[in-house]
């Protein structure tokens, strides 16, 4: 029943909250055994898309395949054959570890039998063995979430929904999250991630679809959306402010090209061409201006640049700008009798 290569297509999704448009025409196709990082500023779109291809909401138009069934005709058959991880970790704070993995197991009716052993499998994958007895209110941010993600797992779904699951994780917990989620898609598992972490999705996404005001504003590898700012740029940070402007004309006789000055950093970038050629000119024409560099470097444009060209402001502003919308609900467990 799967549409070919793809595990998530979607057409042409609109959702109106009243006059606000939250979707505007959302296109998306996911193939099977990959990652797709949807991203975009808060309120864009993304977490109202997660909910409907996750059958929690119903589009106003607009059509959605995943693992070859119908979102609404076919919702129970999804609902079997997904995981999803919300914005906030969902567990039952009363209950140990392992009996969370185990009530999610029986509401999924699988035997009890089942349900214990896949229990003690994904204790043992996301590093909660140790902690499998113990009630999970004692538990940290960072093994709630992996209990969390641990849940969505369960019935061991072909289609995996991460709704930002790495928010509020410290950066070593974060690692971690990203070294769990590349062992199950390298296992097959399809992935579709929302994060506001634009390094996570350049670590981890194989396709990336940028949502903003509700409509699908660029989507391609990582590599594709960086071409899209440039190729590479030669960065530096000088020693004194005054050194600013002397060195941007030098930076303008070595390339040729206006380069992008940031005061408070003390940083200028420039876009080069001819790599290595290029920084050694700019080494020359820094060093006849009598300019001294504390840092120079040869790289490649970020996400984060490209999310800044796409969206008109930075991730992090973008991240903090409005509230997104309504956090999805974590697990599928429970719905509609299952």
């Amino acid at each position: 029943m799967w549409d070919g290569d793809a595990a998530v297509v979607a057409e042409g999704l609109q959702k109106r909250y009243g006059q606000t448009w939250a979707l505007r025409g959302v296109d998306l196709v996911v193939p099977r055994g990959t990652v797709c990082g949807l991203l975009g500023p808060n309120g864009a779109g993304k977490t109202t898309t997660v909910r409907i291809l996750t059958t929690l909401l119903r589009p106003d138009a607009g059509s959605a395949r995943v693992a070859g069934y119908d979102v609404l005709r076919d919702a129970e058959r999804v609902r079997g054959r997904i995981g999803l991880a919300g914005q906030q970790a969902a567990v039952d704070e009363l209950l140990t570890g392992r009996a969370n993995l185990e009530m999610v197991g029986r509401l999924y009716h699988l035997p009890a039998r089942v349900a214990r052993r896949r229990a003690d499998e994904l204790l043992e994958q996301f590093d909660l063995t140790d902690a499998a007895d113990r009630i999970a209110k004692g538990y940290s941010g960072g093994m709630r979430r992996r209990l969390d993600l641990a849940a969505s797992l369960v019935a061991a779904p072909p289609v995996l929904f991460l709704d930002e699951p790495t928010t509020g994780l410290d950066p070593r917990s974060r690692l971690g999250m990203w070294d769990v989620i590349g062992g199950l898609v390298a296992g097959g598992t399809t992935v579709l991630l929302t994060t506001q972490y634009l390094e996570e999705a350049d670590r981890l996404a194989d396709r990336i679809v940028v949502i903003d005001t509700g409509r699908v504003i660029a989507s391609g590898t990582p590599d594709e959306l960086k071409a899209t700012v440039g190729g590479e740029q030669i960065d530096v940070v000088v020693r004194d402010d005054a050194d600013l402007t002397p060195a941007a004309a030098a930076l303008r006789r070595a390339t040729g090209a206006e380069p992008r000055v940031e005061p408070e950093a003390r940083r200028l970038t420039v876009p080069v061409t001819g790599g290595a050629a290029a920084l050694t000119e700019v080494v020359r024409e820094l060093d006849a201006a009598g300019i001294a560099a504390e840092d120079l470097a040869l790289r490649r444009p970020t996400l984060d640049e490209v999310f800044l060209r796409l969206t008109g402001r930075p991730a992090d502003e973008a991240a903090d700008s409005a509230p997104d919308e309504e956090p999805v609900l974590a697990g599928m467990a429970g719905r509609d009798g299952r």
